[in-house]
């Protein structure tokens, strides 16, 4: 508190506002934010700059980087930070769509559910994790069922927030497919919530996008039977 009192009023008050939209989760563009030289270093570069930074967060908190347990964890955690769990942030991971003739003229929803994810808070870097379930109206192409679950896990892998996994996705699918008939519903529980805050362990979040047909209550009904299943 003897810190936010030598803060002036308008500090404070911007203060207060960053730890209401942490606090609160809220989104604040369907953009991840990325500044516009986020990929002129290479992933090596990356990750060396990572592990010298938090080596420095780790004696911060007074660990011993000479125990045989924690002397390789900087470089374990920037690697894992690049290569695997924000590896979705670099646009040359995004998964190539490849679509198909909808030789069979199928034109009814189509659904995946339950797929997997794991992200993580961009307000605090926690996991959230869950199933994302989505379907659409296939019109002349198709799209592989890996492929949707491999978009998904693009998005999942970089800070979020569920609210912008749940547009991204979405509007993803728009673009690959060429049709706006698609649905994305989002069940995820948040280690920000349960571990830390509040910590109740037993809420979970769900969100959810219609457009197209899909926004029609027929149809709406009918995915939303599919995922109860």
């Amino acid at each position: 508190m003897k810190q936010k009192e030598t803060l002036s009023n308008t500090q404070l008050t911007d203060l207060l506002s960053i730890e209401e939209i942490g606090n609160e989760h809220i989104a604040t563009s369907i953009n991840t934010p990325l500044r516009s030289d986020a990929f002129e270093r290479s992933n090596g570069e990356k990750i060396e700059l990572i592990q010298e930074k938090f080596q420095e967060i780790m004696e911060i908190l007074g660990l011993d980087l000479t125990d045989d347990s924690l002397k390789g964890t900087p470089l374990r955690v920037a690697k894992m930070y690049v290569e695997e769990i924000f590896s979705g942030l670099d646009p040359e991971n995004r998964p190539e769509t490849k679509l198909f003739e909808n030789k069979f003229q199928y034109k009814e929803l189509l659904v995946e559910k339950d797929i997997s994810f794991y992200s993580n808070c961009e307000h605090h870097f926690v996991p959230f994790f869950g199933k994302a379930h989505v379907a659409y109206m296939p019109n002349k192409k198709v799209v592989g069922l890996s492929k949707i679950n491999r978009i998904v896990q693009y998005y999942a892998r970089r800070p979020q927030v569920q609210e912008r996994l749940t547009m991204q996705i979405a509007e993803d699918l728009k673009e690959a497919l060429g049709t706006e008939d698609i649905a994305v519903v989002v069940d995820s529980s948040h280690l920000c919530v349960s571990s830390r805050g509040v910590k109740d362990t037993h809420s979970s979040t769900v969100t959810g996008h219609y457009s197209g047909r899909l926004q029609e209550e027929e149809y709406k009904r009918e995915f939303l039977a599919y995922i109860k299943k």
